[in-house]
């Protein structure tokens, strides 16, 4: 299994800094996929957002970009349309060929070096790193600064990064794939949906790998302790055709595996977006792929944590 990459025709690449510990994430679909977005967090930052929207006059796009950086992580964007538009990829608009290219970003300016930020060259470089291999996990591209569990503040949160997973259909569907990637840097904990048990968060305090609870402190009056500084950003694709319409419904159902996965979730601290791509010829109905993006949701952003290293002084559970 190699997660996102599993669908055929998606190209994932990551660019990281490690002094600065901030990077992105390019997600290339060069031949087009038609595309749907939600966003459900309340503290997003996000660029060409529109290109989602069904009845935007564009029919397809060529990319999405995960970024660090806050906003200026946005300027990451630039990068995979310079590369993109090297290559012949775009919109054909008469005079030229234009890419049509979405960004999310997430904050990770409380980690590293608030002075580092993905830029265009870095953009440019993930998506040259772009391949059909698996997907890089962990504290890499998009996820290099991720944390989790951040009620009382950097000091007692845990590390994250990025995470992918596939899901398969079977009987009438077999051979249709639903994949899942994500940057996980939610003030929540990360819950394994299984157990409801916490994997990663908040811990009582800093020396400590005991978890607080955020959804119970937050219930008895614990206020977050980095206001607007999360996010998780999700991108799932799938092999079976799909409308913008549709493609939109798949956004939002995959926001199920989000909630599964996050607690507390969608806060007025976090910016949490899933875009959804369709590029591919196999049939399946809507339901049943929401379904799967959920469940591939979910267990992309248990392997995000669960991947994750010590970085900054933040403790990862990966050794």
């Amino acid at each position: 299994m190699k997660g996102l990459t599993d669908i055929a025709g998606i190209l994932v690449g990551h660019a990281s800094d490690y002094d600065g510990l901030t990077g992105c994430t390019a997600i290339l679909c060069e031949a087009g996929a038609a595309a749907g977005g939600d966003i459900r967090g309340s503290a997003t930052g996000t660029e060409e957002w529109d290109l989602l929207h069904p009845h935007h006059v564009t029919e397809r796009i060529h990319a999405v970009v995960l970024a660090g950086g806050s906003a200026f992580g946005l300027e990451a964007a630039s990068g995979v349309r310079h590369y993109l538009e090297h290559k012949g990829v775009g919109f054909e608009t008469g005079a030229a060929r234009v890419p049509l290219v979405p960004c999310a970003i997430l904050y990770d300016l409380n980690i590293g070096k608030s002075s580092a930020r993905p830029t265009r060259e870095m953009g440019e470089a993930a998506a040259s790193a772009a391949s059909d291999e698996a997907v890089a996990e962990g504290a890499v591209g998009a996820g290099t600064g991720a944390t989790v569990g951040k009620l009382f503040g950097l000091e007692r949160a845990m590390k994250s990064g990025i995470g992918s997973w596939t899901v398969e259909l079977g009987g009438a569907y077999a051979g249709v794939k639903v994949a899942a990637l994500a940057a996980v840097n939610a003030v929540g904990d990360v819950r394994d949906p299984a157990t409801r048990t916490i994997v990663a968060g908040a811990r009582i305090a800093r020396n400590s790998m005991e978890f607080a609870d955020s959804a119970r402190a937050m219930k008895a009056g614990v206020q977050s302790g980095l206001s607007r500084a999360n996010t998780t950003l999700v991108v799932v694709a799938t092999n079976a055709r799909l409308n913008k319409v549709e493609a939109t419904k798949l956004s939002q159902l995959a926001q199920l595996g989000v909630a599964r996965a996050i607690d507390p979730v969608n806060t007025m601290s976090d910016g949490d977006v899933t875009i959804a791509l369709s590029i591919g010829n196999a049939t399946a109905p809507v339901d049943a792929l929401g379904v799967a993006a959920a469940e591939a949701t979910a267990e992309a952003i248990l392997r995000a944590v669960r991947e994750a290293r010590t970085l900054g002084g933040v403790p990862g559970l990966k050794r």
